[in-house]
């Protein structure tokens, strides 16, 4: 029974978490292994190419295949080892440290939007049981494998409106585009203005219990539409998926509220908000120049079909 349930649980996780089909789960050229070791030389200061074999349980021809693959493109060195000339040093170049930091975004983000539905008391029971599973295998093993570092994701919530938040939502948002863009109090005024219209629903998104970005819902003037509004993640807890993760429970809610799309307009100054629309399926149905908030701006139009 022992050994059908583990089996069983690793087909259930595998799935899951797309490791048959890494690329295509998190929308990159490389798989599972080749992660892997991009994540373990991107920890490192360098590691020896035997050390990074033994670390990963990767057969040496395989290994060497693929660090060669991986110079021809630009995303490594290999120079001789100073510890022993016969042993080969392995280092990321820029290429390849920017390549790591895309997976792990990309990782984190799909954790994120894996968990971030949880009730917390359920994230808790879900991370408790990891923890009891990595402790009691650990413990039959030797040698013990490297620590399991804790998903960032675990840290992030999404909730309702407490009072208070609509006026830090108001404040947040003028404050940043103001730091980043320059942008005036007219957008400020305008944020003003849609939070006092009234939402279908939104969602803030806490860090270790801080407010940490935002989200609103709202209904369209078009039959059958939703439109997303003031996605916020402050500059401060970026890179932990927030972004996605208000995106996704948006975009989850109107699909269940029977919508038949999802719309949504910002300015093509903001990449980072515009690189999550396309990961979440947004298509661009059109652009046009303005003059707002001070500044001279390219407005674009966003749809998701539900």
């Amino acid at each position: 029974m022992t050994v059908q349930e583990i089996r069983a649980f690793n087909r259930f996780y595998t799935n899951l978490i797309g490791a048959l089909d890494y690329s295509r789960h998190l929308h990159t050229p490389y798989t599972l292994t080749e992660a892997r070791v991009l994540y373990e030389l991107a920890h490192a200061d360098g590691l020896d190419a035997a050390d990074l074999r033994a670390a990963l349980s990767v057969d040496a021809g395989q290994l060497s295949r693929m660090l060669a693959a991986f110079e021809r493109r630009g995303l490594v060195t290999r120079t001789a080892s100073e510890r022993d000339a016969r042993r080969q040093r392995v280092e990321l170049t820029p290429d390849g440290r920017a390549a790591a930091g895309l997976l792990e975004e990309r990782s984190r983000e799909a954790v994120s939007s894996m968990v971030g539905g949880l009730a917390p008391r359920d994230r808790e029971r879900l991370t408790g049981a990891m923890r009891t599973v990595r402790e009691v295998l650990d413990g039959t093993s030797a040698p013990a494998p490297a620590p399991v570092p804790t998903p960032r994701a675990e840290r992030v919530r999404l909730r309702g409106l407490r009072p208070g938040d609509l006026g830090w939502v108001v404040q947040r948002n003028a404050e940043v585009y103001a730091e980043e863009f320059g942008w005036n109090a007219e957008y400020e005024t305008l944020v003003a203005r849609i939070v006092a219209d009234g939402h279908a629903r939104a969602w803030i998104a806490e860090l270790d219990g801080e407010r940490a970005g935002c989200v609103f819902c709202v209904r369209d003037e078009a039959p059958g539409t939703a439109r997303l509004r003031l996605l916020l993640v402050d500059p401060a807890a970026r890179g932990h998926g927030i972004g996605r993760a208000l995106v996704d429970a948006c975009v989850l809610y109107a699909r269940e509220a029977g919508h038949r799309e999802l719309v949504l307009w910002t300015n093509d100054v903001l990449t980072s908000a515009r690189r999550i629309y396309q990961a979440a399926g947004f298509e661009l149905t059109g652009q046009k120049p303005h003059h707002s908030f001070g500044k001279d701006l390219v407005g674009q139009d966003w749809r998701l079909v539900l």
